[in-house]
């Protein structure tokens, strides 16, 4: 049975914490919906109604353009090796880029990533809980390398570059807030 929260309690932040993947929603007033499977040790809860979480690199930066438009986001959690629970978070975000005067205060709380892009702050005002009976067990083998292998071996102009190329406009064609570089 669904339960619905002004705020992410100590329990869930424990599920949170033991999770390997998450996935962020968003969607503009026009457009696709943009639905993003993430991992690494890329997420902070950094109180009961504040979330942060650093984005890599990729082909595209939906995310952010959606952000611009409409600053809502959901992220959901699901457990496959566990008790059956879905966890979704509610709430307005926001994009931050290398420059911004937050970067350099969030930034140090994740692992290195050569080729962060996007730091998203997640102002939480609803946390729902259901029970994920349908979602099938799996098990967890092991962090991709892939991402770091293509950074490391593009190095950091070429991955400016790249990001400028590709990440400064979603695929709708709405811009993304990435600055130039």
């Amino acid at each position: 049975m669904a339960q619905q929260f002004p705020e992410i309690i100590p329990r869930l932040q424990t599920f949170v914490d033991a999770q390997h993947v998450f996935f962020v929603g968003t969607a503009a007033r026009d457009g696709r919906v943009n639905v993003s499977p993430k991992g690494l040790d890329s997420l902070r809860i950094l109180g009961p109604n504040r979330v942060v979480w650093l984005n890599g690199t990729g082909s595209g930066n939906e995310t952010a353009a959606h952000l611009l438009d409409v600053p809502r986001m959901t992220i959901m959690f699901c457990s496959f090796d566990t008790k059956p629970l879905i966890l979704r978070l509610y709430g307005t975000a926001r994009a931050l880029h290398f420059g911004d005067p937050e970067w350099d205060e969030l930034l140090p709380l994740f692992p290195p990533m050569q080729g962060a892009r996007n730091i998203f702050d997640l102002d939480v005002d609803l946390v729902q809980t259901s029970c994920g009976f349908g979602v099938p067990l799996m098990d967890f083998q092991a962090e991709r390398e892939t991402m770091a292998q293509w950074a490391a071996k593009k190095g950091d102009e070429k991955i400016v570059a790249y990001q400028q190329e590709n990440n400064r406009v979603s695929i709708d064609g709405f811009p993304t807030g990435l600055p130039a570089r």
